[in-house]
C-alpha cells in the first residue's frame, strides 16, 4: 500500500543521512518511477526533502527536521515491533517483517528486533485462522458483505454480515459486524465459523452504537456457577480466573464466577473429575452427574 510505503520510506530517510533512489526502490520493491512520485507526494506533505546530484548524491531530510521533530520515540518503536510480532502469528508474516525492517533503529534511538517479549496469538489451527483473518480484512476494507456457516449450541446456521472489525478477546478471536439475518450488531466466533466467502454485494457504512462498542457487552456472564473445588487444583483456578476468583474453607476452595456458555462450563467442570462439587445451578449439577453415570456405563 501506497501509505504504508510512505511511512517506510520517511523512516529510512530518518535513519540514515542520504540514501539513492534506486536503494529505495529496491528496498521497497518497485520503480524509481515511484520512488520518484513518492518523494513529491511526501514534499507536497511539507516533509523538507533536498536531493543531491552527482557522484555522492542522494537523497535526505533536511538537518533541523531530522533531529527536531521524531517520528517514534524508542519506547513507542518498541510498543509497535512487539505487536507487529504478536500480530505475526496470525497473518502474513511475509509483510510483518517488512514493516519490521522499516521500523527499525535511527541513528540517534537504537531499538532492538530481539524483544524480550514473545506474543503468539496463534491457535493449533493457525492456517485456517490466518485464512480467516485475511479474508474479513479484505471485506471490512472494501465494505463487502461476508457469509459464512456457523456452528454453536443450538445448532447450525448460515448468516450475512457487514464487517467491521476483528476483536481478540479472553484467548479467542471474534469478528464483530452487522448482521443482515438480525438486523443487529452481533460477535462471532472464529473458531466456529466456516466456508467463508467475501461477497461482491458492498454496504454503506453504518455508525456504531456506544453501547455497542463494548465488546464484553456481546459475551454476558448470563450464567452463575457456585462450585467447590479440592485444595490440589488451585493452580488451575488462579491460571484461568486469578487469585481472587476463590476463598478457602474447611470443605475446600468456594468458587463463584459468571459464565457465559453453559456447554462450555459444563465441559470445563468435566475436566475436574471428581476434583469439583457444582453447588448452584442445580440443573448443571445433575446434568454433570447424569453425564458421569453414562461415562461409567461405557467402562
Amino acid at each position: 500500500m501506497k501509505l504504508d510505503r510512505l511511512i517506510g520510506i520517511l523512516n529510512t530517510l530518518l535513519q540514515h543521512d542520504r540514501v539513492t533512489s534506486p536503494c529505495l526502490a529496491e528496498k521497497f520493491e518497485v520503480s524509481r518511477r515511484t520512488i520518484n512520485r513518492d518523494i513529491d507526494t511526501l514534499c507536497r506533505a511539507g516533509i523538507p526533502i533536498v536531493t543531491y546530484k552527482g557522484m555522492g548524491g542522494g537523497i535526505s531530510i533536511a538537518e533541523g527536521f531530522k533531529f527536531d521533530k521524531r517520528l517514534l520515540t524508542v519506547g513507542e518503536l518498541s510498543d509497535i515491533i512487539a505487536a507487529l510480532k504478536g500480530i505475526g502469528s496470525v497473518s502474513d508474516y511475509t509483510r510483518i517483517e517488512r514493516t519490521l525492517d522499516k521500523l527499525g533503529a535511527n541513528a540517534d534511538a537504537v531499538v532492538s528486533l530481539s524483544e524480550p517479549i514473545i506474543i503468539d496469538l496463534a491457535s493449533h489451527y493457525k492456517g485456517h485462522l490466518t485464512e480467516k483473518i485475511a479474508a474479513i480484512k479484505q471485506g471490512i476494507l472494501e465494505k463487502r458483505v461476508i457469509s459464512f456457516d456457523y456452528f454453536y449450541e443450538k445448532g447450525e446456521t448460515t448468516r450475512r454480515i457487514e464487517p467491521y472489525i476483528v476483536v481478540f478477546q479472553w484467548t479467542s478471536w471474534y469478528v464483530f459486524g452487522f448482521c443482515q439475518n438480525r438486523q443487529d450488531w452481533r460477535m462471532f466466533k472464529l473458531n466456529r465459523l466456516w466456508n467463508l466467502v467475501v461477497q461482491e454485494e458492498q454496504f454503506s457504512v453504518r455508525d456504531i452504537p456506544p453501547e455497542k462498542k463494548q465488546w464484553g457487552t456481546h459475551l454476558r456472564d448470563e450464567l452463575k456457577l457456585v462450585a467447590v473445588f479440592d485444595p490440589s487444583v488451585k493452580y488451575l483456578l488462579i491460571e484461568a480466573y486469578g487469585l481472587d476468583c476463590f476463598h478457602e474453607t474447611e470443605g475446600g476452595l468456594m468458587f463463584e464466577i459468571g459464565f457465559t456458555n453453559r456447554s462450555y462450563m459444563i465441559g470445563w467442570l468435566l475436566g475436574f473429575g471428581e476434583k469439583v462439587k457444582v453447588l448452584e445451578p442445580a440443573d448443571v449439577a445433575e446434568e454433570i452427574a447424569d453425564t458421569a453415570r453414562k461415562v461409567a456405563a461405557l467402562y
